[in-house]
């Protein structure tokens, strides 16, 4: 288990907790109450820690290296039944966007979504989470296959941008993720979009248009990373910790502002902690996001999508 900065004291006393536990088993000492004590004032630490969490705290939760990441959700609700799909028909297949159809229960869904990597090497693979133009083409080939089959939608957000590079801007970076956008506001199946880690601008956008928008109690929407808005605004990432609080990133914050539907809660510590629970909660989200939507024709389907995205921004004089 890695633990970030804030963390630490948690730290200490598992440590602590671990000793005690070592003393009883190789000695005749009886420790059952300290280990007690310990384990009641854990408790105590990790509700205050995690309880009070800065924005700023929260996006490091979103980047901890032992979060589930969208193939470890996919997996864990589909089980065997899912089944990868490859490639844009045009360029190449992009290993940072991955899709392809799934069952949760009996229902099918053509999961879509950026995969990031847990080591060096497939960090390398995945490119980090950054999707290429043919990843959002791929992406969109995936929509489309499902409309034209009359399977929902699910995306799973998890990238801290589109990939920035020189040949992605040749390709057409921009414009890919655009198509994407219009495409999905009109398609005629259930979308159901949630946030498993970073929402990062139109990276994640470029995925993340849906009837129901749902984020992990510990996941961050924005514009921009708070370094990146740090350097632009103060041309240091020292003030990356302002630049979170300012950007109003988090579950509640974007909740707050009506931009995202609903927010699933995280065992204690972050998904991390008990990734099973976690599975549970999202695939319990999906199965009644899709519950509340199934009966709805395709034309009230696409203008209610329509009309939810135009209400946003909506100020009332």
């Amino acid at each position: 288990m890695e633990y970030l900065e804030f963390e630490l004291p948690i730290k200490e006393l598992e440590d602590q907790l671990q000793k005690c536990k070592v003393i009883g088993e190789e000695s005749d000492v009886d420790v059952t109450e300290t280990c007690a004590q310990i384990e009641k004032k854990l408790k105590v630490t990790q509700k205050e820690i995690y309880k009070n969490l800065t924005p700023w705290q929260r996006v490091q939760l979103s980047r901890h290296p032992d979060r589930p990441y969208t193939l470890d959700h996919i997996r864990a609700i589909c089980g065997t039944s899912f089944l990868e799909l490859h490639g844009d028909r045009s360029f190449k297949d992009d290993k940072a966007m991955i899709g392809g159809l799934g069952k949760v229960g009996d229902q099918s869904f053509m999961f879509i979504g950026q995969q990031k990597g847990y080591n060096t090497k497939t960090r390398q693979y995945r490119n980090f989470g950054m999707a290429n133009p043919e990843g959002y083409r791929k992406a969109l080939r995936l929509m489309k296959s499902a409309e034209k089959f009359g399977i929902p939608v699910v995306t799973l957000l998890d990238t801290p941008g589109a990939y920035p590079g020189l040949e992605a801007e040749e390709r057409g970076q921009g414009e890919a993720i655009a198509r994407n956008i219009l495409e999905m506001t009109r398609l005629k199946v259930p979308i159901i979009t949630i946030v498993v880690g970073e929402g990062a601008s139109g990276g994640a956008l470029g995925i993340g248009v849906g009837d129901r928008v749902l984020m992990l109690e510990n996941t961050w929407y924005s514009v921009i990373s708070p370094e990146s808005c740090s350097s632009i605004l103060w041309r240091s990432w020292e003030y990356k910790e302002q630049a979170a609080e300012a950007l109003k990133l988090t579950a509640a914050d974007m909740k707050k502002l009506k931009l995202v539907d609903e927010i699933i809660k995280e065992p204690l510590g972050g998904a991390h902690r008990d990734r099973e629970k976690t599975f549970t909660a999202v695939s319990n989200a999906i199965v009644k996001s899709y519950e509340e939507l199934k009966n709805l024709s395709p034309k009230d389907l696409v203008s209610q999508r329509m009309e939810k995205y135009a209400q946003m921004g909506v100020v009332k004089g």
